[in-house]
């Protein structure tokens, strides 16, 4: 009888689907894990939220944890895990020592999410208008933290094939820390198209994305004072719905219903409004990793108008579901053609259906994760000796962060 294997997922936030793309990322891991015989605990410092799924439903195991605290240290001691994923880097940094201290035979994962320092480069490039360039991410601190936290772990997913490229031409990571994980999603047929609304049957343009991620803020902004006016001017009937999680009074602010352009807040169901809606627009300027938002428009059968930043790394070169463009008159008039005619409307719709099955299908990815994690659990130590710069960096911090670790929780003692 095979021997019960437990992974420890160590988490930023408690998942929440609805919210944001992460939360339906870490769900996919979860779900990949479980099915493949894993007892799963979910440990996080963070607070609860009014959102997080319920992770017992999932036969998932929920802990609350406490930052530099050595309480975490017997907490995993009797845990035991054969595995540990982390999420997020800036996880790894709070929680990495502590693990290959108690427990240094399991095997250190890290879902990197996006490369935080991408995001942030390109984010700083925009601000200052200037073009991005990748010798920008050499002189980032953000990177300095990433880029160890990658080095110290086993083995980090990564979600976009053009990160795969950075990581392993800008800073010249071994591709054997390196696994390649997009969305995971089920295969698609033309037959689930016919089970979702018709062109007819839809209206209105939407754009959906949580609003504590700056990209999402960023692009309702220049969707309402650039894109819109142009549009509406073109399209006097038109309507945009902008949904989101966590909207702020300056989003709310741009609420402007005589001018079509609707705030809604949450979605409570954000996979009947895009099926629902007719076109997604998502004019990004800056970002990192794949764009949930925009893979759910094609799971819903909607067309989509975004930038080359929208759609990086999302299509493997195959036509997309809609257009890809980054001038303004071109966004909107595709949009609006998008919109009004049935024909390209459908035959965007049917790239979409081929994109989801190319680039994103679970089972293409599912079985050789596992049995890749499998193998380091099996060779852990042979991995781990061809990772000389990986453990050098676990020594200094465990060094480091240990005792500043150890000097603030006795800070808080008293």
């Amino acid at each position: 009888m095979n021997q019960i294997k437990k992974l420890l997922i160590i988490g930023f936030v408690w998942p929440e689907p609805n919210s944001s793309a992460a939360g339906g990322r870490m769900m996919q891991l979860i779900s990949i894990f479980r099915e493949n015989g894993f007892e799963i605990t979910f440990a996080s410092p963070a607070l609860d939220s009014d959102f997080m799924v319920d992770l017992s439903e999932f036969g998932v195991t929920k802990t609350s944890i406490e930052l530099n605290n050595s309480s975490f240290d017997d907490f995993i001691i009797d845990l035991n895990p054969d595995v540990v994923l982390f999420d997020r880097f800036m996880i790894e940094e709070q929680f990495g020592w502590r693990v290959s201290e108690n427990c240094p035979k399991a095997i250190r994962l890290l879902d990197t999410e996006d490369l935080h320092c991408l995001r942030t480069a390109r984010q700083k490039a925009f601000k200052e208008n200037r073009d991005f360039e990748f010798r920008n991410l050499l002189s980032e601190e953000v990177a300095k933290r990433e880029i160890a936290s990658v080095l110290r772990c086993d083995l980090s997913f990564i979600i976009s094939e053009f990160e795969m490229k950075i990581l392993n031409d800008v800073f010249k990571i071994d591709l054997g820390l390196l696994y390649y994980l997009p969305f995971l999603v089920d295969e698609m047929s033309e037959n689930d198209l016919e089970k979702l609304p018709s062109y007819e049957e839809r209206k209105n343009f939407v754009f959906i994305g949580n609003f504590l991620h700056e990209p999402n803020w960023n692009t309702v902004q220049y969707l309402k004072e650039t894109i819109w006016p142009l549009l509406k001017k073109q399209f006097p009937e038109a309507v945009l719905e902008v949904y989101g999680a966590y909207p702020s009074q300056k989003v709310l602010q741009l609420h402007q219903p005589k001018n079509g352009f609707f705030i809604m807040g949450r979605a409570v169901d954000a996979d009947e409004i895009v099926k629902n809606s007719r076109v997604v627009v998502a004019p990004i300027r800056f970002g990192a990793g794949l764009k949930g938002k925009l893979l759910e428009a094609m799971q819903c059968g909607t067309p989509s108008v975004t930038t080359s930043i929208g759609s990086e790394a999302m299509h493997a070169n195959l036509p997309w579901n809609g257009f890809i463009t980054d001038d303004i008159q071109e966004f909107t008039t595709k949009a609006i053609s998008l919109y009004q005619n049935e024909n390209l409307w459908k035959e965007s719709q049917k790239n979409g259906i081929t994109i989801v099955n190319e680039c994103f299908q679970k089972s293409k990815y599912s079985v050789l994760l596992i049995e890749r994690i499998n193998s380091l659990m099996n060779d852990s130590e042979n991995h781990r000796l061809h990772n000389f710069m990986g453990s050098l960096l676990q020594y200094h911090t465990v060094k480091s962060t240990k005792y500043m670790a150890k000097w603030i929780e006795a800070k808080n003692k008293n």
